[in-house]
């Protein structure tokens, strides 16, 4: 349940993703539909057909209705057509999209189907590279009610990139549910022994989350700590590429690709410290889960992990894609069980203060209501028996 600013029992709502994998933006959909959910809201989730499935899977017996889309090319009338049509036929009062390709068909879809709309962007502006896109989002954003980016840098390079005023680009941070495990094996899983130490990060091997720089800090590290593991939960492209440098380093033996895990937060427990390595990010909730988990964290200053990390206060930050840096901030912590600790205490303080999945809903459900109170909508038609819903007024996030 929420402690939301407003009743949201009966309020139809549709999220859309373009993606059905085990990524941050999927992972904030599955949070904030079924804690809408729970709190009396009707939920329905807009998938890929024939995508991977796992989305839906985390959907299961939370009573969230689940719909699919086909997308076949990337200008696809027929693609709009079936979402306003579904939006009509579920009698949709609000539509939320994330990221690039559902923000503009969400937008496009909510326009006509006459329901108020809200883009969220998690990450990196993937439609920065080409005008066509650009000029695409900027309509997005224009036809909808709400625009939020999960980070204040990523706000503030929408503002640019799209040509718009900042005040046109909320920010809501992402938010996570934390659920302590009931145990953790991952070290015997592993095999370490009792003086070893296991450094852990969790993310998908792409590029972008910086893992061959960890790999490369793990090296020089070899010297001073010659029992320290590396543990990487994910999947993706680089997982090859990760092991055969690990190999080459000779460190095949202590860096180990976990694979995409379903118990992450008893991953996170068996960590003495974690690592998030990224060269870009927004909000990460692998960041947020260790926080919350109380672990030790070193982490590049990206997006908005210095905010999450206060600056430095609940953890220690490093230039993205500088090994050394890297390597010198986890031997310190290493070499000061101490400060590690007085480091994992206070993140998880700060976690359970600003990151609970809670807040985050909240901060949405006043957005939802914010542009509930401006109907009429402006599209050109609004499905007949669903009318505006009456709520209470609240700020525009």
């Amino acid at each position: 349940m929420i402690r939301s600013p407003g009743d949201v029992r009966g309020l139809r709502i549709a999220h859309l993703i373009e993606c059905d994998g085990p990524g941050g933006a999927e992972h904030v959909v599955v949070q904030l539909a079924t804690t809408l959910q729970a709190s009396g809201a009707q939920n329905v989730v807009f998938l890929p057909a024939h995508g991977e499935g796992w989305l839906a899977r985390q959907l299961e017996a939370s009573g969230v209705a689940v719909e699919t889309f086909r997308l076949e090319r990337p200008l696809s009338p027929a693609c709009a057509r079936s979402l306003v049509a579904a939006f009509r036929r579920r009698r949709i009062d609000v539509a939320h999209s994330h990221e690039f390709t559902m923000a503009v068909y969400g937008a496009w879809a909510a326009w006509r189907a006459g329901v108020p709309h809200v883009i969220t962007m998690h990450g990196g502006p993937y439609y920065a590279g080409r005008l066509r896109r650009r000029l695409a989002m900027r309509a997005a954003v224009a036809l909808s009610g709400c625009t939020v980016a999960v980070s204040t840098p990523l706000a503030r390079k929408m503002s640019r990139d799209l040509w718009l005023r900042p005040s046109r680009i909320g920010m809501i941070p992402n938010g996570v549910r934390h659920v302590r495990p009931d145990r953790t094996s991952l070290r015997d899983e592993l095999r370490l022994g009792p003086d070893a130490r296991l450094l852990v990060s969790v993310g998908n091997l792409y590029p972008v989350k910086g893992h061959r720089h960890l790999i490369d800090a793990l090296a020089l590290l070899d010297g001073h700590h010659p029992s320290l593991h590396l543990a990487i939960a994910g999947r993706g492209e680089e997982a090859d590429a990760l092991a055969a440098g690990a190999r080459a380093r000779g460190l095949g033996d202590r860096v180990h690709l976990l694979g995409l895990r379903a118990d992450v937060t008893a991953v996170l427990a068996a960590a003495d410290i974690f690592v998030l390595p990224s060269l870009s990010e927004g909000l990460p909730l692998a960041l947020l889960e260790a926080m919350f988990a109380g672990r030790p964290i070193v982490a590049s200053e990206v997006g908005e992990v210095a905010v999450a990390l206060a600056h430095g206060e609940a953890g220690v930050l490093v230039e993205p894609g500088d090994s050394a840096a890297l390597a010198t901030a986890l031997d310190r912590l290493l070499s000061d069980p101490a400060r590690a600790r007085t480091l994992g205490e206070r993140a998880a303080r700060r976690a359970a203060a600003e990151y609970d999945v809670s807040r985050m809903v909240v901060r949405y459900v006043e957005a939802y209501e914010t542009l509930l109170t401006r109907r009429p909508a402006v599209g050109p038609s609004r499905s007949a028996g669903s009318p505006a819903r009456p709520t209470t007024g609240v700020a525009h996030s």
